[in-house]
């Protein structure tokens, strides 16, 4: 019972049979794919057996990183991307190119004390504008599903990190009725 009262909820038991069916030959997108959550997304949907990984980070170091890991795992089928979620022309082309079916984004700044200290501009930017431009290039190319990796701090938020990624939760609720992404 440990896990419960430190979480104060039941845990969520995921079906990983389930997932892994859902994702088996299927061209997945990562953005965010060298950071810490995006990175452990890559680690999970290769296990899981998506046929190819499009791995979308602006950080080469990070993507390089994640990149080998999963390589040296004997992983194949791995497309890493160095690209900008806020500049529309890449996430048009990589979604032209790349044609993924399933997209997590989880692309997004999230260190609240240097968003509040002079970044709140670009925490905005990369995590509302970001999501919206991703947002966009996955609903014109036909995505079956875009799933935003959001955080607790978007439910009333008291920083700018937390309002921006609030924000982004509106961007995808607005676009929800465009298109057949879901």
């Amino acid at each position: 019972d440990l896990v419960e009262d430190v979480l104060g909820r039941a845990p969520v038991e995921i079906d990983l049979a389930k997932v892994a069916r859902y994702l088996n030959g299927r061209t997945v997108m990562v953005t965010g794919a060298g950071g810490s959550i995006g990175s452990e997304l890559c680690r999970q949907v290769a296990a899981l057996g998506a046929r190819r990984l499009v791995m979308v980070d602006h950080a080469e170091n990070n993507l390089f990183e994640i990149d080998m890991e999963l390589r040296e795992r004997g992983w194949s089928g791995l497309v890493p991307l160095i690209a900008d979620c806020k500049d529309e022309a890449a996430m048009s082309r990589a979604f032209a190119e790349h044609r993924p079916q399933i997209v997590f984004h989880a692309a997004a700044y999230k260190h609240v004390p240097m968003m509040e200290e002079g970044n709140a501009w670009e925490a905005i930017r990369n995590n509302t504008l970001g999501t919206l431009r991703v947002a966009e290039a996955a609903i014109a190319h036909g995505v079956d599903e875009f799933v935003l990796i959001s955080t607790d701090k978007a439910v009333n938020p008291t920083n700018v990190m937390g309002a921006s990624k609030r924000l982004a939760e509106m961007v995808c609720q607005s676009l929800q009725a465009r298109g057949r992404t879901r």
